[in-house]
């Protein structure tokens, strides 16, 4: 194996394999602490009534995740930053940004003792800057282009920056808080991200090895947190010793998009990330029906993970379920894609 093949396979692989350990460790030190420090999560009274058995267990668990992510990463990527690579580290950045957006709101929720943290318009926000900020950067060290790529076409349509950049905020607001939505449930937002992260991993890895793609050490940053969410999956699936709160669902949420970005595709959100359209479009039919019909609902409940709770669906099924959804689409999204190098 040359050096070429050890950076695009090897590297990947012991990336997610560290970040895998380091969040088992991690999730043995920092639930109890989460504990100690009363960090418990508060049920929306407008949710399940079953949900209620969850209140006080710890929220602010994404901080297991990042960090095994980021210790893992920034170790097996600190040559790449030598050579002059920085791809990944824009990710984890963007990501941490919107991850400490998360944590504040955790923090308000927790030290309040209520499940309303952040105002909307305070997240909204931090949001548009965050988003704004990275999609300078990118544009500015050569990762992003106004050229939006067509998955399974393999074409290319050049749009003017100004409409492209509105786009992309756009994008990545809605994607972030989509992500958010989804965490409704014991593991589903942890689940439904890994193989997310496995198809950016994979893809990046295989166009690494043609160097006009420019993308080089990015394969380490998804990499690395499919380790580590799979090893919080161990805290996080059900019944949950620990949720990952804002803190982590946003960092998620960032990571999802800012990946897609980096990789100057985000088109390809909409197979990979179908199951977040899905929840963020229930949430808006219900609420348009509503108040068009004064009262009536599409859903018997949303985000449309409860619908299906509430329909007779155990959080294992639906864990699985969406989970495979997305492992499926992931697979036939490569495929759209592998065209382009």
């Amino acid at each position: 194996m040359n050096n070429l093949q050890f950076q695009a396979i090897a590297l990947p692989l012991l990336t997610a394999a560290v970040a895998f350990v380091a969040a088992l460790l991690l999730g043995k030190l920092c639930i109890p602490a989460l504990r100690a420090l009363k960090a418990g999560q508060s049920i929306r009274e407008i949710g399940p009534s079953w949900h209620n058995s969850k209140a006080g267990t710890p929220t602010m668990g994404g901080i297991i995740f990042i960090a095994a992510a980021a210790f893992s990463m920034i170790l097996f990527g600190w040559s790449g930053v030598l050579s002059g690579h920085w791809e990944h580290l824009f990710v984890l950045v963007f990501s941490l940004v919107f991850g400490a957006i998360g944590f504040l709101d955790d923090f308000v929720k927790v030290k309040k003792k209520r499940n309303l943290g952040l105002t909307a318009l305070q997240k909204l926000v931090l949001q548009l800057a965050a988003a704004g900020c990275y999609l300078a950067l990118l544009r500015w060290s050569g990762h992003l282009t106004n050229h939006l790529y067509i998955p399974f076409w393999n074409v290319t349509f050049e749009i003017n920056w100004i409409i492209y950049m509105v786009f992309a905020i756009f994008v990545i607001v809605g994607c972030v808080n989509a992500v958010n939505l989804t965490d409704g449930i014991d593991g589903l937002a942890t689940g439904v991200t890994m193989p997310v992260m496995a198809f950016f991993a994979v893809t990046a890895s295989i166009w690494s090895v043609f160097p006009e793609s420019g993308l080089h050490t990015l394969a380490l940053f998804p990499a690395a947190l499919f380790g580590g969410l799979a090893g919080f999956l161990v805290y996080n699936f059900h019944p949950a010793k620990v949720f990952m709160g804002d803190t982590g669902s946003l960092f998620l949420g960032a990571a999802v998009c800012g990946t897609a970005f980096a990789m100057d595709m985000p088109l390809v959100l909409i197979p990979v990330g179908l199951i977040y359209i899905m929840e963020t479009v229930s949430v808006m039919m219900q609420v348009t029906y509503f108040k068009l019909t004064h009262g009536k609902r599409i859903f018997k409940m949303t985000p449309i993970h409860h619908h299906f709770e509430m329909s007779g669906w155990s959080e294992v099924k639906i864990f699985t379920v969406f989970t495979v959804v997305t492992l499926l689409l992931c697979a036939a999204a490569f495929v759209g894609v592998a065209g382009r190098y």
